[in-house]
């Protein structure tokens, strides 16, 4: 066990304690106030506080900051120490004490506490890259959270050698958000003959085509790349994650009738292969209540529970979004990404639960990173499948030397084979075969057990 003595604890100190030794390190931990406890004990110790004590204890100065309740608006000082970023430097150290308030950092980074405070929103109202800490400091693509993790466990190996840390696993996570399930199949009178008044007024003879030849099922939709994805993920024994749009149509809500038995069958065939979860609609993050005709929707059609989400276009607001999430049961989200950028929007390739800043608590809601989306590299970036494979290759390089989880959002229409000139679907095969045969089957990966549980 890691005996952490601070002289006053904290919520936000044991958080912070439990997610750096216990979900990441995977080490048993305790934290104390009680000096002569930490004195008497021989196994790996961490003092937290402004004195350090004993030479064979592992001194991280504390700032303060873990002793506040809410928030202010202000940004941490920074400078680096073993080439990571050290928010809250601490000058002139002494002997066996870090250069700055680790647990501290840590904290700021994951607990998103940038996000909190006045900032400049997207179209969207989703809070950008370019307003974040790490990307202003040119650290986005680092999980440096995981990387403190590692700077503490070989710090006190330096004094405890042999001590049983668990190796963590790189885990691979695909997952697939469904917006429009199919092109021109499953959709109403209405809605076919739109599309074709839309298709005759721009003289778009191919596309009047092509859905004619769909309709009469002469050729595939364009859309149904769901036996390719399925294929993949049994060549490589990953079980994906879909995230399903069961909201009534809008201007940003566009998918099949939850009621339409194309949907309901393609929803009950991939839940036969892979998890299920729902994609709050667009609306929802200002209308509340539809979230729950959402995941009934969805629970009906799968007759089982709903417990995973992802926020359709990652959009999202804290504390917010994740505390309707918890009214509604939804125990795993997937929307920790930046839409404008590849990278570790959290500073931490690991799922964690999400500390409510608001409610200054730890909750039951598990977090789960993601890394990087399709729209991202082609639409945000504009960038080519070669330019993409090398951002994409730096960030499963990363993910891999901290052992914690690459996880993709692709969007099935964007796997068409029907039109992709520049090699997208190619690209997306060459990312899941070097990531997959870097990944771990183990329990432990899927972040249904990856952390810490209530």
């Amino acid at each position: 066990m890691i005996l952490v003595y601070t002289p006053r604890i904290s919520s936000r100190i044991e958080y912070i304690s439990g997610l750096l030794l216990g979900n990441i390190l995977g080490a048993d931990w305790e934290c104390t106030s009680d000096k002569k406890r930490l004195e008497g004990f021989n196994g790996p110790k961490i003092s937290y506080g402004k004195q350090p004590p004993a030479r064979d204890t592992l001194h991280i100065p504390a700032s303060g900051f873990l002793m506040e309740r809410g928030v202010h608006f202000f940004f941490p000082e920074m400078d680096y120490f073993d080439d990571l970023p050290a928010l809250f430097p601490v000058p002139d150290p002494a002997d066996n004490t870090l250069h700055f308030d680790l647990f501290a950092a840590a904290f700021y980074l994951v607990s998103r506490y940038e996000e909190y405070l006045p900032h400049h929103a997207d179209a969207h109202g989703r809070f950008q890259v370019s307003e974040s800490f790490a990307y202003k400091n040119k650290f986005y693509t680092c999980a440096v959270v995981n990387r403190y993790a590692l700077l503490i466990k070989k710090r006190l190996l330096q004094s405890h050698q042999g001590y049983p840390f668990k190796a963590s696993a790189f885990s691979f996570m695909p997952t697939y958000d469904i917006d429009v399930a199919y092109a021109y199949q499953g959709r109403s009178l209405f809605r076919n003959l739109f599309g074709i008044m839309r298709s005759v007024g721009q003289l778009d003879i191919q596309s009047l085509k092509k859905r004619f030849m769909v309709i009469i099922k002469k050729e595939k939709d364009p859309f149904d790349t769901y036996d390719y994805q399925l294929e993949l993920s049994k060549k490589y024994g990953i079980k994906a994650y879909y995230f399903f749009l069961c909201a009534d149509y809008g201007p940003y809500d566009k998918n099949l009738a939850p009621i339409s038995k194309k949907f309901v069958s393609l929803v009950k065939t991939l839940g036969d292969y892979a998890h299920i979860g729902i994609h709050p609609s667009y609306r929802s993050n200002v209308e509340e209540d539809l979230l729950q005709n959402e995941i009934n929707r969805l629970a009906g059609i799968l007759n089982q529970e709903i417990h995973c989400s992802r926020q359709h276009y990652l959009k999202m607001t804290l504390p917010k979004t994740y505390q309707i999430l918890l009214k509604h049961d939804v125990r795993f989200d997937f929307t920790m990404g930046f839409a404008g950028r590849p990278g570790f929007r959290a500073s931490i390739a690991t799922p964690f639960q999400f500390y409510d800043l608001e409610l200054e608590k730890e909750t039951p809601l598990i977090v789960v990173p993601l890394t990087v989306m399709d729209g991202t590299l082609r639409n945000y970036m504009g960038l080519s499948p070669a330019e993409a494979w090398q951002v994409v290759k730096q960030l499963i390089m990363e993910a891999e030397e901290v052992g914690g989880t690459f996880s993709t959002l692709w969007h099935n229409d964007t796997l068409r084979s029907d039109n992709d000139p520049e090699g997208w679907v190619q690209f997306y095969e060459k990312m899941y075969h070097y990531a997959s045969k870097k990944h771990i089957k183990t329990q432990n990966n899927d972040p249904l057990y990856s952390a810490r549980k209530y």
